[in-house]
């Protein structure tokens, strides 16, 4: 997820006064006494005089006061009004004000693990143990298991009361803290887990509180390791050593510690899944300067952007000084955003779990990646504006330091724009192949370039003039100083640093590496599709994929799955997604609601077809915050995680005021 561009908004419950009736009057009945003595018999009762004549008309009384304002009615968007829920659709867990849910992952013993992003610091009602939701939580799902849930399910209501409101609230079980940001441990930073120091372990370069990916890595039946990701520049990554006693639904937590990430750190670990052979994989997402990475090494004065990110970057790397400019060594852009796996996770000695860059499957801000059973078929999604949809083929089966990356072209149901009915047909551009070793030869001629060799107007860096040439079979790269005649063809303005070569490759015999170091760029110039709007999670049950490509029962409960789908989230119809150009040209109704797509399976796990299978509620721009989606249904879909009964648990990070993580049943549709 893009953190930097979210931002949570609260509504809060109207005030209300009860109405009170006005008291009615009683007239009593005075009996008439006699004076002195006894009162006599009653004697018989006379004859009825006649009716004597109307009195004249009484005056009008004072007028009454206005009554008590009568209780707001609850809003159908942001209360328990009864609204339209998709079918098929449940509410099983709402996280605290401010909260994002992050961090899904279900055990195959469906123990589900999830986050709490960022959540309010102003929160400050306990939860039953007594912990108040008010800084990153990771947390578990307890005595139940989420993999046997009746198709029947029932939601959890939309927080109302304060502690619903400030705390998880789960549908089923219990939902139990096991972590908390800045918690103290024996393996733990002095500062608490969360806290990512400078590459020589000196200081605290940062403590986040965006926590995000988890990935539980079983030793035995009862114990593992949960890997957890911590987003920001520079990125961490914690692991919390965890027991589960057989005869008991909580869990133990006996130790916690941060991953070293090496000289150069790591940015933005966002969302991440864990391969086939049980290994982390965690993603770079954000924090470059997206396709504008011409401004990278541009000085401070001339920036208009955000430079925070390489300045932490710089002090990871260089310690005490805090800028990158005056750093004695200047980030390398090239050196992040790619898919980082965690090797050797269960080494009882921390400093053996090694992180390994694939600078083979592409540098751009990676939402995460997911390997197929093959152990081969990468599929990987891009976070950002105008993003690209990437599929990788390793060399050998379960090494991802080699192979070859393609790029999605897809095609638009004719006649049809309506989110939730039209469909894309995929068609497989290969950029290039390559490997770990021969591509760190090119980022490495990078680590020279810094604010002294920034030039106005043109690049230090690759661009897509690069890309063009690359492109056309071009034999060597184009001048530094002089357009390309291509580029300027395809668009590029005669002033944009775009339409020039390259400082470090001008001039040079041409090679792959644009297609592994600027990959968009790659992907556009060779005609795939670049106009994805916050292409989130994507995801895969690796049993269920198995089983429809082999025929076999895989995990022996007597039936086989026939077909299988890959799962993403889109947060944002929206953007490239909307704007009647190129490729993709959806209706806008949907828009920053957003939705999630499938993709069936075909022989050799391979996809040809993106089918819309969920989309959240109409988008209402005339509203804010929380009420522009409604709360019933999807609002910025981030992640997803299928179960192996085929239904799929979608977390969100929009701006409802609490937000959901939801099971959708999509036979429901069927």
């Amino acid at each position: 997820m893009n953190t930097l561009s979210k931002t949570t908004v609260f509504t809060q419950t109207r005030l209300a006064q009860a109405i009170r009736r006005a008291a009615m009057v009683a007239i009593p009945l005075f009996a008439l006494t006699a004076c002195d003595g006894d009162d006599g018999a009653q004697g018989p009762a006379g004859a009825q005089g006649p009716a004597g004549q109307d009195g004249a008309p009484g005056q009008d009384g004072t007028p009454g006061q206005d009554g008590v304002p009568g209780q707001d009615g609850s809003d159908g968007r942001d209360g328990n009004a009864t609204v339209t829920m998709a079918a098929g659709l449940t509410r099983l867990a709402t996280v605290p004000l401010g909260a994002e849910v992050t961090g899904m992952f279900l055990s195959p013993n469906g123990d589900l693990f999830f986050n709490a992003q960022h959540p309010d610091s102003a929160n400050n009602v306990e939860d039953a143990d007594g912990i108040i939701h008010n800084d990153a939580i990771v947390g578990v799902v307890t005595g139940v298991n989420i993999n046997k849930l009746p198709r029947n399910t029932i939601s959890s209501p939309v927080p109302l009361t304060d502690e619903e409101k400030q705390t998880v609230q789960v549908a089923y079980g219990e939902y139990q803290v096991l972590i908390k940001g800045g918690d103290q441990f024996a393996g733990a930073p002095a500062e608490g887990i969360g806290s990512v120091y400078d590459a020589s372990g000196a200081f605290e370069v940062v403590r986040s509180d965006m926590v995000d990916f988890n990935a539980y890595v079983p030793m035995d039946e009862n114990n593992g390791y949960l890997f957890t990701n911590w987003e920001f520049f520079p990125g961490g990554m914690s692991r919390v050593s965890l027991t589960k006693d057989s005869g008991d639904v909580k869990w133990t937590v006996n130790d916690a510690e941060m991953l070293d990430f090496g000289a150069y750190g790591t940015i933005a670990n966002c969302f991440g899944t864990l391969s086939p052979w049980n290994t982390p994989l965690t993603s770079e997402e954000w924090g470059n300067f997206g396709d504008a990475t011409e401004f990278w090494n541009a000085p401070d004065d001339t920036l208009d952007d955000d430079t925070a990110s390489r300045n932490a970057l710089a002090t990871y790397i260089n310690g005490v000084q805090t800028t990158a400019q005056e750093a004695d060594t200047f980030p390398n852009t090239y050196r992040y955003h790619y898919i980082v796996e965690i090797t050797n996770p269960m080494d009882a000695d921390v400093t053996n779990v090694v992180p390994v860059k694939h600078y083979a499957m592409g540098r751009y801000e990676h939402e995460n990646s997911v390997v197929m059973p093959d152990q081969r078929t990468v599929y990987l999604s891009q976070d950002n504006t105008n993003g690209v949809f990437f599929k990788f083929i390793a060399d050998t089966a379960g090494d991802l330091s080699a192979g070859t990356l393609y790029a999605a072209k897809i095609t638009q149901d004719a006649g049809s724009n309506e989110p939730a009915t039209t469909g894309f047909d995929i068609e497989w551009i290969e950029l290039a192949s390559g490997n770990n070793a021969q591509i760190e030869t090119w980022i490495a001629e990078y680590d020279s370039v810094g604010v002294d060799e920034y030039v106005a107007g043109k690049s230090s860096y690759l661009t897509d003039a690069d890309a063009i040439a690359w492109a056309n079979g071009d034999a060597a790269y184009p001048s530094f100083d002089e357009a390309s005649a291509d580029a300027l063809a395809a668009g590029f303005a005669e002033d944009d640093a775009d339409a020039f070569g390259g400082m470090i490759t001008a001039g040079q015999p041409m090679d792959d590496r644009v297609a592994f170091l600027e990959s968009r760029k790659a992907a556009r110039a060779k005609g795939a599709t670049a106009e994805w709007r916050k292409f989130e999670g994507i995801n895969v049950n690796v049993v269920r994929a198995e089983e429809a490509e082999t025929g076999t029962d895989v995990n022996g409960d007597g039936e086989v799955v026939s077909q299988a789908y890959v799962y993403f989230a889109i947060a944002d119809i929206d953007r490239g997604m909307i704007d009647d150009e190129g490729d993709i040209q959806l209706a806008d109704r949907v828009k920053d609601c957003g939705g999630v797509y499938r993709m069936p399976l075909t022989d050799g796990y391979d996809v040809a077809r993106i089918e819309p299978v969920l989309m959240g509620a109409t988008f209402r721009s005339s509203l804010d915050g929380a009420e522009r989606c409604d709360v019933n249904n999807l609002s910025q879909p981030d992640n997803v995680m299928v179960m192996e009964d085929g239904r799929i648990l979608i977390g969100e990070d929009g701006s409802q005021t609490n937000n959901t993580l939801w099971m959708y049943d999509p036979t429901a549709a069927e």
